[in-house]
């Protein structure tokens, strides 16, 4: 049977679209580096979900070492890439841009070409909400110029973009662009703003939110991200398409953080700072031609799906207690792999 390569396959969208495909009887082979951006027991126990199933095989290895990825295409022969490994962050990428310029530029394009050298059949690969900057258009649509980037996280996924077509252009390789918005659920991402809030609120802890609270998202539930890329995985690749995304239903920050506390049943302690470096003010996805691709839009409430986040949270954490971030129980599951 062919394989599928996921890349960033310890991550939080990797997990879910990886056991998804495994879920449906293909093999699936992943690839991540497990590096310290984030707790990497964090990292460890999403692949200890994944070596469950007989159709996974994991290689460790870093996107930016050009040998290491020309050595893996070498020895394998992938029906299509679905790429999702990157330096993740826009805050991040503030203080540290080098990171940026070796994960999502040199390592995207040593995945983007060894594709094409190896003849994969489809090239998926993760980009970003990111890429509309200050857009004040609402809806975002993949129409929309994209040129003016807030901050250097957004303009290393526009550069994917436009590495990814002129591959498409000059090599016929069929490469398709996903514009994610605002992902969260279970195994979520510990430097992103539900599982921050979510932990604040059960420690009793301070949320900061920037902007004085005015802003807008267009939370989008992974479970509805890893169904919309494994239905694009299982049609046939065909030149250069871009797509949103996400929910179409933005959510005012502070509603989403009164979802949370009626969720988990406590009241948070909030902070209001002005607005930060690099952010933005409301995201908001067209779905319309995603939806025309592939019959499917990312449909799940918000309510439902914080219930289902917090439920992993406690479960995987523990509520309020924590040692150095990571629960006993977490380290229960890497003790006993």
């Amino acid at each position: 049977m062919a394989k599928t390569l996921v890349t960033g396959a310890a991550g939080f969208i990797g997990l879910h679209v990886a056991e998804r495909l495994l879920a449906r009887g293909e093999q699936v082979v992943g690839l991540d580096n497990l590096n310290d951006y984030y707790d990497p027991a964090l990292k460890q126990a999403r692949l200890e979900r994944l070596k469950r199933w007989p159709g996974f095989q994991m290689e460790k290895l870093d996107i930016a070492c050009r040998a290491d990825v020309d050595g893996l295409f070498a020895g394998e022969s992938f029906a299509s890439v679905i790429h999702l490994a990157a330096q993740a962050g826009v805050r991040y990428s503030v203080q540290n841009p080098h990171a940026y310029g070796e994960a999502n530029l040199s390592g995207f394009l040593n995945v983007l070409d060894a594709a094409r050298r190896r003849g994969t059949g489809h090239f998926i690969y993760a980009s970003s909400s990111s890429v509309y900057g200050g857009n004040t258009k609402v809806p975002f649509s993949t129409n929309d110029r994209v040129d003016t980037p807030v901050s250097l996280y957004a303009a290393t996924k526009r550069a994917g973009e436009l590495m990814a077509h002129s591959y498409t252009h000059l090599y016929g390789l069929p490469t398709t662009g996903l514009r994610f918005f605002t992902v969260y659920g279970p195994w979520g991402r510990p430097d992103m703003a539900p599982f921050l809030f979510a932990r604040s609120i059960l420690k009793g802890d301070t949320i900061d939110v920037y902007n004085y609270g005015q802003m807008r998202r267009d939370f989008t539930y992974v479970d509805d991200i890893a169904e919309g890329v494994v239905r694009l995985a299982s049609i046939s690749g065909s030149g250069f398409r871009l797509f949103n995304v996400g929910n179409s239903q933005p959510v005012e920050l502070l509603d989403f953080i009164r979802t949370l506390e009626a969720t988990i049943g406590r009241k948070a302690e909030v902070r209001f700072l002005p607005m930060q470096a690099g952010d933005v003010v409301a995201t908001h996805a067209d779905v319309e031609d995603f939806w025309r691709a592939t019959g499917f839009r990312p449909s799940t409430p918000l309510a439902q799906g914080i219930r289902k986040f917090v439920d992993w949270y406690q479960d995987f954490y523990g509520e309020g207690n924590h040692d150095n971030g990571v629960h006993t129980r977490a380290r229960a599951v890497l003790q006993a792999s």
